[in-house]
């Protein structure tokens, strides 16, 4: 598990994946601060690493990206730790599109080709 503090390759992210689920990485991504966390079994144990490096749990979101996949497959909004009925998301989606423009912003910025 790691929060990721600088860009690292698609090559870098699929060697990550290869300790968890081989095609696919669980990540948290912070809308807020525009950071992300990476290689995890669990969202909720990235969501627990960014929470105790001072994010707020109303701006972790968790997602999953498809590591030989592009465009619109290679981020999969699906994460438990986002159902919040408090925050306006009844599902495992991220619905909000803000927040999805904002996850893949960050994804941009953090996972180079």
């Amino acid at each position: 598990m790691q929060i990721l503090q600088q860009p690292i390759s698609r090559d870098s992210l699929r060697k990550l994946a290869e300790n968890t689920f081989g095609d696919m990485i669980k990540c948290v991504a912070d809308v807020r601060k525009g950071i992300m966390a990476v290689d995890a079994d669990l969202h909720a144990d990235l969501e627990r690493m960014l929470l105790d490096d001072g994010s707020a749990q109303e701006d972790l979101w968790g997602f999953n990206l498809w590591v030989d996949e592009t465009g619109n497959d290679f981020i999969e909004f699906d994460s438990l730790i986002n159902i919040r009925s408090w925050q306006g998301n009844a599902s495992r989606d991220v619905q909000n599109p803000e927040n999805r423009e904002a996850i893949k912003a960050i994804v941009s910025k953090f996972i180079t080709e």
